[in-house]
């Protein structure tokens, strides 16, 4: 496969870099992290401005009607900046949702108020430590009305719609529902995370209202290719970061002098930049199959996405912990921007699932393929 980016997909990708580099800088970040505003507001109205909410909303319903393949390249360059804004919540969950399920009505209501950044979208499926499946959900929906709990909701605090995972009316498997937060029956607790600058609450419902999504009965699949799609999107802004940490490490190594030479000159030094580097490379591989996949629709989409998630997830991880290894310890206090990426990347390894359930799916991706 020769999968590489067009000419206007490389433009978009240095203006996008660009505007980030003057709106999202390690300032902006440290505001959030230090509790002087709870989340990038101002930020978030520029990137709503700039039409990256509207990416591959179709023009009928007030996007731009763009491919998945400018989505990835945004998404990159946000988890480069590790943005403090509710993107991937509102646009790789909740838009990605209702473009696939949601009836004409319901497109023609949200899609247009999320591309507009007026509304904030996000999901809620897991119920309980450990792994949430469609027969262990206690989440239910009865004439109209949901009951039960969702943990650790990623920008629950800010968003204004949720989708969620709940057992069907008819009691005919799980179904998709679209719930508005400011209902009565909706309690929100904010829940303590590593990483501030991305708000996660517990949810409760005690009655709320619920629209259909979908078919009734059919939510759990729908989930499942909902996560694949997103998995794809994460990856790429969990490479972003990677990328970010490795640059951030080389130029603290080639700049930082011990015994009158740059550390970057040792090899324990350089060991660490190309080990990252390994990392960072076949994570990128492994994002493109991703795009590839996820912009074509591709029967290998399941395999592709599962790939991307637990390629990039490993580079992360490792590159935002050598990051800090190669500042020394500096690399551990409050002042350097080191943790900014740890801890970043320590809360999207499992914020659609851990990468051990990624790791399963893969290889059940990779049988069925094998077997077809």
């Amino acid at each position: 496969m020769n999968f590489e980016f067009s000419d206007e997909q490389n433009l978009l990708r240095d203006q996008a870099r660009g505007f980030l580099d003057d709106n999202c800088s390690p300032a902006v970040v440290r505001g959030v992290l230090d509790g002087q505003e709870a989340w990038a507001s101002g930020l978030w109205k520029k990137i709503v401005e700039m039409g990256w909410t509207a990416t591959v909303i179709p023009e009928e319903f007030g996007g731009l009607g763009l491919t998945h393949l400018e989505l990835v390249v945004i998404a990159e360059e946000l988890g480069r900046c590790a943005a403090p804004v509710p993107f991937s919540s509102s646009v790789y969950l909740a838009t990605e949702a209702i473009l696939a399920a949601g009836s004409q009505a319901q497109k023609e209501h949200w899609l247009p108020k999320l591309a507009a950044g007026e509304v904030i979208g996000c999901l809620g499926y897991a119920e309980a430590a450990g792994q949430t499946t469609a027969k262990s959900l206690q989440a239910k929906v009865t004439g109209g009305k949901l009951t039960g709990h969702k943990t650790v909701v990623a920008d629950a605090q800010i968003a204004q719609l949720m989708v969620v995972a709940a057992a069907s009316d008819s009691g005919d498997g799980a179904s998709l529902y679209l719930v508005q937060l400011d209902d009565p029956g909706v309690v929100i607790d904010e829940v303590i995370t590593l990483d501030p600058t991305r708000p996660h609450a517990g949810v409760t419902f005690n009655g709320a209202n619920a629209e259909l999504l979908g078919g009734e009965g059919h939510g759990w699949t729908q989930l499942e290719a909902l996560l694949d799609r997103a998995a794809v999107l994460l990856a790429w802004e969990q490479l972003g970061g990677s990328e970010a940490c490795l640059e951030m490490a080389k130029n603290y190594a080639m700049g930082r002098y011990a015994f009158g030479r740059a550390i970057a000159s040792y090899q324990a030094i350089k060991h660490k930049l190309a080990d990252m580097y390994v990392k960072n490379t076949l994570a990128r591989s492994n994002a493109y199959f991703g795009a590839w996949a996820l912009s074509t629709d591709a029967a290998e989409l399941p395999l592709a996405a599962a790939t991307a998630r637990v390629g990039s997830t490993q580079a992360y991880y490792f590159s935002s912990k050598e990051n800090i290894q190669t500042h020394g310890g500096m690399g551990y206090t409050w002042e350097f921007d080191c943790q900014f990426y740890y801890r970043r990347s320590k809360l999207l390894a499992v914020n659609i699932g851990s990468e051990t359930l990624w790791q399963e799916k893969l290889l059940r991706a990779a049988e069925r393929a094998n077997a077809a």
